[in-house]
């Protein structure tokens, strides 16, 4: 099992060696900015789709709502990029709200950005799983399995360590930085030099009947579902390599910028061409063959380089899952677990949890992203209102250079995205039920888990009087199956450790000879130590072990005395064999775990061969 692990994590990582993990620019802009930059390829779709539910005339109106989208892009980025410097600690949207606006509204951010990754992480594959069956017709129908299979893969390789996961992430995300530069400069300026002619549906201003606010307002909040992912950047500056805070802003800057021009031109470029949208082949499959020429090999480029972006784009949710759920943990919200480093230092308890619920999103929903958006952006417009509006307070206390532009830089970010939610839950409701489930459950959690690591505090914290209790003596219970050299070994220890010694045997033989030849066999060779034989009719060890050990506490307790139970076991010299043995000294250990006033020990006996 270790050479396995060893195969597929690699090998294990000293604490000295975290300097060697943290990111560059060049890394961290494609290991953090994989899920924004993916989200081109389903963000135009997703306006005209609801467009296109009115007429195919209405989609000259993805051009102003696209161009909201990009305002409220750059609200958001100016707003992250102040986030980064004033908590460089990371935590992103939960610290801001915890520190401005209360533990309740931080809560709140963080329960939504937990869900958010998952569903970050479902519909990166789950597109990814779409655009490899357009691109492969014959595997259509497979979306569910291949978006488990990207999962999986992308959870080994972060379990390895953010940098050899960069390293990996930088061919798809700057191979598909690179042909989406090619396909939109090539698209623009065919449509410039007239060889390809306007094909829109309809003008631009032109009245289409239907049209309402209501189809508009769906319409803007499907695409700003190309704006998550914004925020991973802020949540991650502890990887980056120093100076942090300055290597992070950056990053989201270029970021923001590459987002912003690939959402632009491939909107622009599908309502020039006039595409609507098809079953089975994508907004972005239909610009790139209409670039290029759908037997063109840039359009198989594309697909491919498209197909390679949303695969990893689920990557930016492993980078930023665990960092969150580290910071919830530290603040008692979530177990202990998520703060444990892994072999290769990364918090490799919060990437399984990501990968385990993301798969189970993906068969829940089977693997359709249009089912997916909608959760997807009301999880990701929460925390970005909630830390919008804590910056404003930030401001507000601690003011600065230029702190009054910088609030109403955050003042527009926080109502847009408000703005969105309320359309969110006016026109979506009954996409997004699921979530008014699921927040509830997880804040419920949170408050369960904190209430609980209060209580051990307190119960376990020495008071300025320590009260000693002295015993006068100790009994000692040793549970003996046969008479071998394990049980003699482990008798000796307890007549050194204990006042009384009692060995205890459950026979389940229906031959009372049997019986009496073990008592026999015990006695002959342990004559000074008390053996208690009970014969269990149920064939069960646990119940009258557990039935006559607690007898035995309550006599030794009034005596003054502890009681003990030893089990043996002995250890064979190849850990797998350790499956075929001590399945009994498990389930006992586990039964008595509940009593309070037992102690549980194990004598291990080391078998030579």
């Amino acid at each position: 099992m270790i050479h396995l692990k060893r195969l597929f994590i690699g090998r294990p990582l000293k604490s000295s060696e975290e300097g060697g993990q943290q990111l560059n620019i060049f890394k961290a802009l494609a290991m953090l900015s994989s899920d924004a930059l993916s989200s081109v390829a389903y963000g135009t779709e997703q306006i005209v789709l609801v467009l296109t539910t009115l007429s195919a005339a209405a989609i000259w109106y993805s051009l102003p709502i696209a161009a909201f989208v990009l305002v409220l892009l750059i609200s958001l980025t100016l707003s992250y990029r102040q986030i980064i410097h004033a908590y460089p600690s990371g935590g992103g949207a939960y610290v801001v709200a915890s520190e401005n606006l209360g533990r309740n509204a931080g809560l709140t951010a963080g329960a939504s950005l937990l869900i958010d990754y998952m569903l970050t992480v479902s519909v990166s594959v789950s597109a990814g799983a779409e655009a490899i069956t357009s691109a492969i017709p014959a595997l259509y129908g497979h979306q569910v399995a291949i978006s488990l299979i990207i999962i999986f893969v992308l959870m080994g390789m972060n379990l390895r360590g953010m940098s050899e996961s960069a390293n990996f992430l930088m061919i798809p995300v700057y191979l598909f930085v690179l042909v989406m530069t090619v396909m939109i400069v090539w698209g623009l300026y065919q449509v410039v030099s007239g060889a390809i002619p306007y094909k829109a549906t309809s003008l631009v201003g032109a009245a289409i009947p239907g049209v309402s606010m209501a189809l508009i307002f769906r319409a803007f909040s499907s695409g700003s579902s190309s704006l998550t992912g914004v925020e991973a950047i802020s949540n991650a500056v502890p990887f980056f390599k120093l100076p942090k805070e300055k290597n992070a802003a950056k990053t989201l800057a270029i970021m923001a910028g590459i987002l912003g021009f690939f959402f632009a031109g491939t909107t622009f470029l599908n309502y020039w061409y006039g595409l609507v949208p098809m079953a089975k082949v994508t907004v972005l499959s239909q610009v790139a063959k209409e670039t290029f020429g759908g037997t063109g090999i840039m359009y198989y480029v594309v697909q491919f380089a498209t197909a390679l972006i949303l695969a990893v784009a689920a990557n930016t949710g492993f980078s930023a899952f665990p960092v969150l759920a580290f910071n919830l943990a530290k603040d008692k919200f979530m177990p202990h677990m998520y703060l444990d480093r892994g072999d290769r230092l990364g918090y490799s308890n919060g990437i399984l949890t990501l990968a385990l619920g993301s798969a189970a999103l993906i068969i829940i929903f089977q693997g359709s992203t249009e089912r997916l958006i909608p959760l997807y952006a009301v999880g990701v417009f929460i925390p970005f209102t909630l830390s919008q509006t804590g910056m404003i307070i930030h401001w507000f206390r601690h003011r600065g250079k230029g702190w009054i532009g910088k609030t109403v830089a955050n003042f527009s970010g926080a109502l847009i995205s408000f703005a969105i939610l309320v359309i969110l839950f006016a026109y979506r409701l009954f996409d997004i039920w699921p979530f008014f489930i699921v927040m509830p459950l997880a804040i419920f959690m949170f408050y369960k888990i904190h209430d609980h690591y209060g209580k051990v505090a307190a119960q376990l914290r020495l008071p300025a009087d320590v009260e000693e209790h002295h015993y006068d003596g100790s009994t000692v219970i040793v549970l003996v199956g046969n008479v071998t050299r394990v049980t003699r070994a482990a008798l000796n220890y307890a007549q050194s450790i204990g006042d009384y010694v009692i060995a205890m045997h459950v026979s389940m033989d229906e031959n009372p000879n049997k019986e009496k030849e073990t008592q026999s066999e015990f006695r002959a060779d342990f004559p000074d130590v008390r053996f208690v034989d009970i014969h269990s009719s149920y064939r069960s060890i646990e119940a009258p072990t557990i039935r006559f050990v607690d007898i035995v506490a309550r006599n030794a307790a009034k005596r003054n005395f502890t009681t003990t139970v030893l089990i043996p076991q002995f250890v064979p010299r190849k850990k797998w064999q350790n499956i075929l043995h001590n399945q009994t000294n498990f389930r006992l250990r586990a039964a008595f775990a509940s009593r309070e006033n037992v102690i549980i020990a194990t004598y291990s006996y080391h078998l030579k061969k």
